[in-house]
């Protein structure tokens, strides 16, 4: 899956907004009978690289990723496994950006 906001915030402050936005995401997931497990995220520069294993009943399903900043956007690319084969990826996509929307407003 891949996500691509515009921004009009510093750099900085996009980094910033996106670290928040990835944890808030992050707890959106765990909903109905799946929980998440797991979570890291480190940066590097602009880039964020980020997992967590998402569990539901005995599947467990990791997921990981990257987020890029640049003076324009963010953009989102996640690999979200089975899970994206189970659950329309659109509900993923959807919760994700407006998410990410909200936090760079």
């Amino acid at each position: 899956m891949r996500i691509t906001i515009a921004h009009k915030k510093s750099k900085a402050q996009a980094i910033q907004s996106v670290d928040k936005a990835v944890e808030e995401a992050f707890r959106a997931l765990a909903t109905g009978p799946i929980t998440i497990g797991d979570q890291q995220k480190s940066w590097l520069g602009p880039v964020m690289t980020f997992s967590l294993t998402a569990k539901m009943g005995m599947l467990r399903n990791p997921i990981r990723g990257t987020v890029e900043v640049t003076d324009q956007d963010v953009t989102i690319d996640a690999d979200l496994g089975i899970l994206g084969r189970l659950f329309p990826e659109e509900k993923f996509r959807t919760a994700v950006e407006s998410r990410v929307r909200g936090l760079l407003a």
